[in-house]
Formats: C-alpha cells, structure tokens, sequence
C-alpha cells in the first residue's frame, strides 16, 4: 500500500529525526552568539574595548589640564557651540618681567592712555599671575572645544611680551568671536577675597566704541559669575561689586575697544592665603574652568 512516499516508513523517520535535532542545534547556537555579542556575563562582548565612558565639560583626569570628575548623566560628544568662537585672553605674559621698557609704552585705549600691559601679580610664595592665567586657558579652551566651539588665544606664552591691551581687543575683533573673556588675579590685600567679572561701561571716545557690547557683555558676566560661584563654591568679593561680584569698568582697553561681547574675570585675590591656596591648586583650578565653560555656554546657547 503506497502513503506517497517514496521512501521506506524507517528512512523517513530518521530524516525526520535529523531534521529536528538540526534544527535545536542550530537555533541553540545562534541563542548562545547573541547572547556573548551583547555581553551577557556581564562584561564586553567578545573582541570589544570597554564600554565608552561619558564625558562632559571637564572630563579627564582629575586635576590635570583638561580633567575633572566624570558627569555620567551626559553623552560623550557634544556640539552645543558647535559654529561658535570664543577668543580667551590670558591676562599678561610670562616673560613681561623682562621687557619693563617695552611693556611701559603707552596705548591708546579712547578715553585714557595706558601702559601696553604690565607684570601681573602673584602670591605670596612666588606663583605668577601670568602662569596661573596660561594655566586656567588651557583647561578652558579643552573644555570649550569638547563642546565644539572654536577657540581663539591673544597670547599662549608665545610672544616676547605682551600683546599690548589693544591688541589683545584687536583678536577678538578680528576673530569675530561670539564672546570674549580675559582671564585673570586679583592683587589686593589679605583679607579681601573672592572673584569678581568686570563689565565693560559705555565708551565712544578715539578709537573705542563699544556701545554695541555694553548689554551682551553684561549678560555674559552674569551667567559666568552664577556658573562660577555654583562650580567652584567660591564666594563672590567681599571688596569689589558691593556683593554681586560684578564690577564696571571703563578705564580697561580690553574692554573699551571690543566690538565683541567681552568681560574680564578676577579669579580670586593671590595675596589672601585662602584665595591663593585655591588658585595654586590644580583640582580648584579644573573646578574654575568648568564653572567658566558652563557660564559661556550658558551665555551662547540662550
């Protein structure tokens, strides 16, 4: 009697068999290759480096340039000022302690003449100003470019003296920078302490007119003072800005002969032992160049 095989009722049960245990061997193996791809014993899938950390403004070893604690509420790339330029203007210059001649002519900066630049302060114990700005630029401008932004440097240690504060004014200019901030130290007396950002006053004399900038600038020292104060805990001066750590200026040619929303920032007093145990510390000085990436990306991102 034919079934319409036409093989033997033993064969078609072996083939049958075959096929079954086939096909649990093969789905078996194809469960267990899934499995090791999205790393199921709790470590990285076969052939894969870690698992990428995330970063955020900050990130990297803590305390070296460039490096704080990891943020692991944000991703890894960023690109908030992505098309944005900032122009960091290291206040003085290393090497300006050999060039007094030099750095004594006067410059025009509107309303006033003033010397080209000067020495800067520094602490008690000999740690410079100007090391301490170059310094702070540095993890400033990492911070800034991991967000994306293009930044933009008056001097990086690279100029016999100087530049003159006219034209450390003229780069941001010409740079078309979205903001512009110098950064500095205080050298007042023990006992005064704290930061405060200076903001441009309204000048149109000679060569300067800012008028355009007097209430973007603004804008930009409030946001880095709050960013600031928040990041670094450190308090805002108990000597200048009656509280508010804000002061303005118009006796400053960096500021007078901006066209580019511009603010300085006096990081802290150098010759008050609380102000420059933070300002010589490397952790502290990571902490204060978050807080200013924070205050310019709040500035260029509302």
């Amino acid at each position: 009697m034919s079934n319409g095989s036409t093989h033997p009722p033993h064969r078609r049960l072996r083939g049958l068999l075959l096929a079954v245990v086939t096909t649990v061997v093969v789905a078996g193996l194809g469960g267990w290759l899934l499995w090791r791809t999205s790393g199921g014993d709790g470590g990285p899938a076969h052939g894969a480096g870690p698992p990428a950390a995330t970063r955020s403004p900050g990130s990297g070893a803590a305390g070296g340039p460039g490096g704080t604690d990891r943020d692991p509420g944000k991703g890894a790339a960023h690109s908030s000022l992505k098309g944005k330029v900032v122009l960091l203007d290291p206040g003085h210059n290393p090497h300006n302690v050999d060039h007094g001649r030099e750095i004594a002519r006067q410059v025009d900066i509107g309303n006033a003449h003033k010397e080209c630049d000067t020495t800067g302060t520094s602490t008690d114990d000999g740690y410079a100003e100007a090391s301490f700005t170059l310094d702070l630029a540095h993890r400033v401008r990492t911070l800034l470019q991991e967000e994306g932004a293009k930044v933009v440097f008056t001097q990086d240690g690279d100029h016999r003296y100087g530049p003159c504060v006219d034209e450390r004014a003229a780069v941001g200019n010409k740079a078309h920078a979205d903001a512009a901030l110098s950064l500095h130290a205080d050298g007042s007396a023990p006992g005064n302490r704290g930061f405060h950002v200076i903001l441009p006053a309204r000048v149109t004399a000679g060569p300067a007119h800012n008028a355009a900038i007097v209430a973007p600038s603004r804008r930009l020292g409030e946001r880095l003072a709050d960013r600031f104060r928040a990041v670094t805990g450190s308090p805002r001066s108990n000597y200048v800005g009656h509280g508010t750590g804000l002061d303005v200026r118009s006796d400053l040619g960096g500021l007078n002969l901006s066209t580019v929303p511009k603010v300085f920032i006096e990081c802290g007093n150098m010759r008050d032992p609380k102000d420059a145990a933070e300002l010589t510390d490397a952790h502290w000085r990571q902490k204060a160049a978050r807080g200013i990436t924070e205050g310019i990306t709040d500035f260029l991102t509302h």
